[in-house]
């Protein structure tokens, strides 16, 4: 799992084949109640890119998802979006996970 660290998500979606990207802000509880979920998931699927990103500090990665709740999680296959998800469950998180990582 890697924290992005300046605003260019959108490099890192084109030059991966699986991308799943949760979107988090400091200060939300949420966020942090599932980022251990998603590093979870970031080991069982090893193939697949997973990124923590702060939808505040990096609004140019923000615009590749509709973020307007956190945390939302999104999934980009091939360079394209794929599909979000806003939740604090972690079932639906490893559903949305699968989308992506199962084919």
């Amino acid at each position: 799992m890697k924290t992005l660290e300046q605003d260019n998500l959108q490099e890192i979606v084109a030059s991966n084949d699986k991308v799943v990207v949760q979107y988090m802000a400091s200060w939300c509880g949420n966020c942090r109640l599932m980022k251990p979920k998603f590093k979870k998931l970031a080991g069982e699927n090893e193939d697949t890119i997973f990124i923590l990103a702060d939808a505040e500090k990096f609004p140019e990665s923000r615009k590749l998802a509709t973020v307007d709740n956190l945390p939302t999680f999104a999934t980009f296959k091939n360079g394209s979006f794929v599909n979000q998800l806003q939740t604090n469950k972690f079932d639906n998180l490893k559903d949305l996970v699968n989308e992506v990582t199962s084919n």
